[in-house]
């Protein structure tokens, strides 16, 4: 059955993830603060837009949020032009968003005193994934939010499930970038090393890529860091965004983050390289520079 949803940030993965939904026969309307993005995704997918985000969720059954950070989320949601002021009681507001965990307990209290559902999902598997439709979503908040939003979420997410209540997925995010970080430092070392050893890393890279070593990283971005490719969507600054959410949360709950911490500062390298907005594969670049005395 058609949903009326109202879907806001049209980013590398919002604007294709509304498309999904769109496409499905689902009634969207669309936010984003640059309306130009807007007017571009109505071209595209048809649909609606609205020029605020209560205008865009006004009559909407569900409401998507896909915006920067804490802040972002914020200013979307609160306030005169903001979606609580039009959401009715009964309707669900889903922020895809990666945030910190906080911010979803938060909401989730917020949407309560009026009667709305909330569940925080922020997903995995970048531009590719929310163009494929292959998303991995890691949602918290209450079972039955869940169950009213899960078939609207197949349209884009091969995996989606709940993992506790508000900010269970938040937290979760922070775990699979934990995974990430340390992942991609030990890809772009190895490589580095092949590459000074005299190695053909692509051949290298076909063998071992079928061993204990195979990784998602290894086997998407593992050539493309061997020819110096980083336009992938998921940049560096977003990258150094969800980890210092990560680091903070550890330094709350006492989990220790040694390598996390360190890979966060070899990012805060490749931005000085320039690579804010490179793709997190681009670690590598830091290791092709000049040894340093």
């Amino acid at each position: 059955m058609p949903v009326s949803i109202a879907f806001i940030g049209l980013g590398v993965m919002g604007f294709p993830m509304a498309g999904h939904l769109q496409a499905a026969g689902h009634m969207v309307t669309v936010y984003n603060r640059t309306a130009a993005k807007a007017e571009h995704w109505v071209a595209q997918y048809s649909g609606c837009s609205g020029p605020t985000p209560a205008a865009a969720a006004n009559g909407a059954q569900l409401v998507m949020l896909c915006v920067g950070n804490d802040d972002d989320v914020r200013a979307v949601v609160y306030g005169e032009s903001g979606v609580l002021q039009t959401m009715a009681p009964g309707s669900l507001l889903i922020d895809h968003t990666t945030a910190s965990a906080d911010l979803a307990r938060e909401l989730a209290a917020a949407c309560a005193a009026k009667g709305i559902g909330f569940l925080d999902a922020p997903v995995s598997g970048g531009q590719a994934g929310a163009q494929n439709g292959a998303l991995t979503i890691m949602l918290g908040g209450e079972a039955a939010d869940f169950t009213r939003a899960e078939p609207v979420l197949k349209h884009y997410a091969k995996s989606a499930r709940l993992l506790g209540p508000a900010g269970s997925g938040q937290l979760a995010k922070m775990v699979n970038q934990i995974c990430i970080a340390g992942v991609v430092q030990g890809l772009a070392e190895a490589l580095h090393f092949a590459g000074c050893a005299g190695l053909d890393a692509k051949a290298v890279l076909d063998v071992i890529s079928k061993g204990a070593a195979q990784s998602w990283q290894m086997e998407n971005r593992g050539y493309t860091m061997v020819d110096s490719q980083f336009d992938f969507g998921f940049a560096v600054d977003w990258m150094r965004k969800d980890l210092s959410i990560t680091l903070n949360e550890a330094r709350r709950n006492g989990a220790q983050l040694p390598v996390t911490a360190l890979v966060d500062q070899f990012y805060s390298e490749v931005q000085a390289l320039g690579g804010n907005r490179q793709d997190t594969s681009s670690l590598i670049r830091r290791l092709k520079q000049p040894a340093r005395d």
